[in-house]
């Protein structure tokens, strides 16, 4: 089976076995999560959301992603301002798509 689901601003196309990179969710590693914003199920679209289809999938890992530079600068005025930043992530994999 196939879906969409939207978790974190995104929508996310997936199949069982799938792993996907998402918006870090409080979840502890190896814990289940159950995506319940379901939009398309073989092509079966909702308005806006499937009822009654939920996605079953593990967390494997939380982590942050490689650093981003981000440099600002006014030339000939001696300003600089350098920042970093790593986005946090959880790393699922999907394990069952159900129609209950």
């Amino acid at each position: 089976m196939k879906a969409v689901i939207e978790t974190g601003g995104k929508q996310y196309y997936v199949e069982e076995g799938t792993t996907i990179y998402v918006e870090k969710l409080d979840i502890e590693q190896g814990k289940e999560v159950v995506f319940d914003k379901v939009l398309v199920v073989n092509g079966v679209a909702g308005k806006p959301y499937l009822n009654n289809v939920k996605v079953i999938g593990e967390v494997i890992k939380n982590g942050k992603q490689k650093k981003v530079i981000v440099f600002k600068y006014l030339p000939k005025k001696k300003h600089r301002k350098k920042q970093g930043h790593r986005q946090p992530y959880s790393k699922v994999l999907i394990k069952t798509i159900s129609n209950s």
